[in-house]
C-alpha cells in the first residue's frame, strides 16, 4: 500500500470515528427544561414496583415538583425485591440503627431487645417495654435513620405490619391532610377508608392504587385441552383437565399472591355460609356481635348460632382443599408474580393465578390485531379489591419531600398515571401501567352527576374501560364482602401451608392427583381423595381454630413435619387410586 493510499485509509477511519462520536449529539433530544442536576433534591424510595412504574412516577413527580416548587427531583429507587424481602430488610436496618443510637446515648440493649423493639405488640416485660416505647418515640433522622424516605407499593398486610412494627409514621395529622385527597372541592368523598371489608387507608398508610386477583387464560391452549369455556371462577382451576397447565407464584415470595390464596379460601367460606341460608344482613350482624364479645376464636356469643361458625369452618376446609387441587394442577411455582401471565400468553401454560394489572399489561403487549392471546377475569364475588399503599418511613432523611411525593401519588395528577394511555394529557410518557386508581372520580357514580362527568372525561384517556362493571373497582369491591375474622389471622399460615402442601410435597401431590384422575376422577375415588386431603396433626391437628398458632414458635420445624406428613398421605392416596 503506497503512502497516499495509507493516508486516505487513515482519514476514512478518522471520519468514521467522528461520525460515531457525533451521532448521539446529532440525534439528541433537547435537554428537558428543569432537568435534575447535582444539588437538586433527592428522594429515596424502597419499592417492589416493576421498573416501568418506577420510571413513570419518577418522571411525573419530578415534573409536578418543578411546576409547584421550582425544582426537579431525582428518585433514588431501592429495588430490593418483593414485599417479603423489603420487610426483612426494614426490620434488620431499623434494629441496627436503633441499637447504635441507644449505645451512643448510653442506654442498655438487653437480651431480647432486637425482637422487642419491632414487635407488633408492646411487651409485658417492663425493660423490653421501654425498648419498644423508645423506638417509637423517635422520628428524626438526626437520632437514627435507615436513610430511606418512603415505602411505596406492596399490600395492606405488609404496610399494616410496618405500622405496627414502628417502621412507618403518619405523614400528616388527620386535620392536615392536603386538600383534594380525601374529598373534592364540593366535599364529595374521593378516598374511602375501604370497601368490601378491605382497608384502603389508615392514619399511617394510604392506598395509591387498587388491585384485584383473578385468572388469566390462553384461548388457544384451552382449545387444545378440550376446554370450551374461559375459566371465570377459582373452582374452574381445579378441573383435572388442567393437570400440569396452571401457572402459580410461590406465596412465600409474593405477599400479593399470598393474598390471592387467602381470597380463594375466603370465597369458599362465603359460598358455604350463603349456601347454608345465612343472609348478608345476618352475616354482618353475627360478625359485629362476635367482634364486640371478644371471646376466644370459634366461641360464639349469645345471639349467634353455633352452626354459623360450623359453616365457616366447613367452607374454610373446602377452601384449603381447593387450593390443594389447584396446586396439584400446577405446572410450576415461580418466584415472580409477573412470570405467570407472560407464560400463559406464550402458551407455556393454559391458565394461571394473576394480579390484575400484570395480566392486563401482558394482554395489551401480546395482542395482535383482533387476535387475543390472553384473557383475564376477576371472579365476581371471588376476590376483594385491596389497596397497594404508600407510607412515610420513620426517621426519613427528607421528610418534607417525602410528604410531597405522597401528596403527588394520591392527587389526581398522580392517579392519572395508573391507567391513562401513554401520550395522553397527564398520562405516562412511555408505558401503559394498566393499574386501577383509587380516586372515586375515575369510576362511574350516577348518583353524583359531577363525579360521573369526571369519570366519563377520564374514560376518554384510560387504557381500560373503568366504566365497565367487569373493571370498575368500586363495583367489584361491592360484590365481595371481606370478613377478616374468617381468614385474616391465617394469612401467614396459608403461606406456610401452601409451601409444604403444594411445593415441598409437590411431586408426590401431582403423582397422586394424576393417579386419581386416571382412575376416573375424584368422585370415583373417595378413599384416595380422603387420604389426599388429610391435614397434618402435628404439632397440633390443623383446623380453623388452630391455624393461627399451628406453626408455633418454630415455623421451619413445623413446615418440615407438614411436608413429611403430606408426602406420606399423597403416597397412600396414589396407592389407593391404583389398587
Amino acid at each position: 500500500m503506497n503512502t497516499r493510499a495509507a493516508a486516505l485509509k487513515n482519514l476514512l477511519v478518522l471520519a468514521a470515528a467522528a461520525v460515531v462520536v457525533a451521532l448521539p449529539f446529532v440525534f439528541r433530544r433537547d435537554k428537558p427544561a428543569g432537568q435534575w442536576k447535582a444539588g437538586d433534591p433527592v428522594l429515596v424510595v424502597v419499592s417492589p414496583h416493576i421498573a416501568v412504574i418506577r420510571d413513570e412516577f419518577a418522571i411525573g413527580f419530578s415534573d409536578w415538583h418543578q411546576r409547584r416548587f421550582g425544582q426537579p427531583v431525582r428518585i433514588d429507587w431501592r429495588a430490593i425485591g418483593g414485599t417479603t424481602e423489603i420487610m426483612r430488610y426494614l426490620q434488620g436496618e431499623y434494629v441496627a440503627a436503633y441499637r447504635a443510637w441507644r449505645r451512643r446515648a448510653g442506654l442498655a440493649w438487653p437480651d431480647g431487645a432486637a425482637e422487642a423493639a419491632v414487635a407488633k405488640r408492646k411487651p409485658a416485660d417492663d425493660v423490653l417495654a421501654e425498648v419498644w416505647d423508645g423506638f417509637r418515640a423517635h422520628d428524626d433522622a438526626g437520632d437514627f435513620t435507615i436513610l430511606i424516605d418512603v415505602f411505596f407499593g406492596g399490600g395492606t398486610y405488609d404496610h399494616s405490619s410496618a405500622a405496627r412494627q414502628g417502621f412507618t409514621v403518619a405523614p400528616w395529622p388527620a386535620d392536615q391532610i392536603p386538600a383534594g385527597i380525601l374529598a373534592d372541592a364540593d366535599g364529595a368523598e374521593m378516598f374511602p377508608e375501604g370497601r368490601g371489608g378491605e382497608e384502603w387507608r389508615s392514619p399511617v398508610f394510604f392506598s395509591a392504587a387498587l388491585s384485584g386477583f383473578g385468572i388469566c387464560s390462553n384461548p388457544d391452549r384451552l382449545k387444545d385441552l378440550g376446554i370450551t369455556h374461559q375459566p371465570v371462577q377459582w373452582r374452574d382451576l381445579a378441573d383435572p383437565r388442567y393437570f400440569g397447565q396452571i401457572g402459580v407464584t410461590d406465596p412465600t415470595k409474593s405477599g400479593s399472591i399470598a393474598k390471592a390464596f387467602e381470597m380463594i379460601i375466603h370465597s369458599e367460606c362465603r359460598r358455604e355460609v350463603l349456601a347454608a341460608g345465612w343472609t348478608p344482613e345476618q352475616i354482618h350482624d353475627f360478625e359485629a356481635r362476635i367482634a364486640a364479645a371478644r371471646l376466644p376464636p370459634g366461641v360464639m356469643p349469645d345471639g349467634v348460632p353455633a352452626r354459623y361458625q360450623d359453616d365457616i369452618e366447613r367452607g374454610w376446609l373446602a377452601g384449603v382443599h381447593l387450593v390443594q387441587r389447584i396446586g396439584a394442577n400446577a405446572r410450576y411455582f415461580t418466584d415472580g408474580a409477573g412470570k405467570v401471565p407472560v407464560d400463559v400468553a406464550a402458551g407455556d401454560a393454559a391458565a394461571g393465578i394473576s394480579i390484575d394489572f400484570y395480566a392486563r399489561v401482558q394482554a395489551e403487549v401480546t395482542k395482535a390485531g383482533e387476535q387475543v392471546r390472553l384473557h383475564y377475569v376477576t371472579p365476581l364475588g371471588g376476590s376483594s379489591i385491596s389497596g397497594d399503599p404508600i407510607s412515610l418511613l420513620r426517621g426519613a432523611p427528607h421528610p418534607e419531600l417525602a410528604r410531597r411525593f405522597l401528596e403527588y401519588v394520591l392527587s389526581e395528577d398522580g392517579q392519572k398515571l395508573w391507567n391513562y394511555r401513554p401520550g395522553t394529557p397527564g398520562g405516562p410518557r412511555k408505558s401503559a401501567l394498566r393499574r386501577m386508581p383509587v380516586r372515586r372520580d375515575f369510576y362511574p357514580d350516577p348518583e353524583r352527576p359531577a363525579v360521573q362527568a369526571r369519570a366519563k372525561a377520564h374514560a376518554r384517556h384510560t387504557s381500560d374501560n373503568l366504566l365497565d362493571p367487569a373493571v370498575d373497582a368500586y363495583h367489584l369491591a361491592g360484590a365481595f364482602e371481606y370478613q377478616p375474622r374468617w381468614t385474616a389471622a391465617h394469612f401467614g399460615f396459608f403461606r406456610q401451608l401452601v409451601r409444604a402442601m403444594c411445593m415441598d410435597a409437590g411431586e408426590e401431590l401431582r403423582t397422586a392427583w394424576k393417579a386419581i384422575a386416571d382412575a376416573g376422577g375424584p368422585e370415583a375415588n373417595p378413599e384416595a381423595m380422603a387420604l389426599l386431603q388429610r391435614l397434618p396433626d402435628r404439632p397440633v391437628p390443623i383446623t380453623w381454630k388452630t391455624a393461627g398458632e399451628a406453626a408455633g414458635s418454630n415455623a421451619m420445624e413445623a413446615m418440615r413435619e407438614w411436608t413429611v406428613f403430606f408426602r406420606d398421605s399423597y403416597r397412600e392416596a396414589e396407592a389407593a387410586a391404583t389398587r
